[in-house]
C-alpha cells in the first residue's frame, strides 16, 4: 500500500508557455515527476518594491517528494526567474491506483 505522505504536488510558475513546457518535459523525461499539468494564470505580486500583474503559467507537478532536491535543482537550471516559485504540498490522501502510478513513473 502506497503512503500518501511520501507524494506531493509541487507548484512552479513560469513566464510563458514555452518555458513551462520545457521545464515540464525535462522533469518528466528525467523521471523527477510523474505528470505536470500546465494552466494559464494571472498573478499579482510585489517584486523589488513594484506591483506586478502578469500572465504566467502554473505548473502542477505530481511527484514523490523524495525527488524534491533534484527537481528543485533542475527547475533552477532551466528557469528564467531570479527567484522562481518552487513549493511542495504533501498529498494527504489519494487513490491507491494513482499513487502507485506516480511511484512507477518517478525514480526512487
Amino acid at each position: 500500500m502506497e503512503t500518501p505522505a511520501s507524494y506531493g504536488v509541487v507548484l512552479v510558475t513560469a513566464g510563458n508557455m514555452q518555458e513551462a513546457e520545457a521545464i515540464a518535459n525535462a522533469l518528466v523525461e528525467a523521471k523527477l515527476a510523474a505528470c505536470v499539468s500546465l494552466l494559464p494564470i494571472h498573478s499579482i505580486y510585489i517584486w523589488q518594491g513594484e506591483l506586478h500583474k502578469e500572465q504566467e503559467w502554473q505548473l502542477v507537478i505530481k511527484t514523490d517528494l523524495a525527488q524534491f532536491p533534484a527537481m528543485e535543482a533542475k527547475i533552477r537550471e532551466l528557469h528564467s526567474y531570479e527567484v522562481p516559485e518552487i513549493i511542495a504540498l504533501p498529498i494527504v490522501a489519494g487513490s491507491q491506483g494513482y499513487l502507485q502510478w506516480i511511484s512507477q513513473q518517478v525514480k526512487s
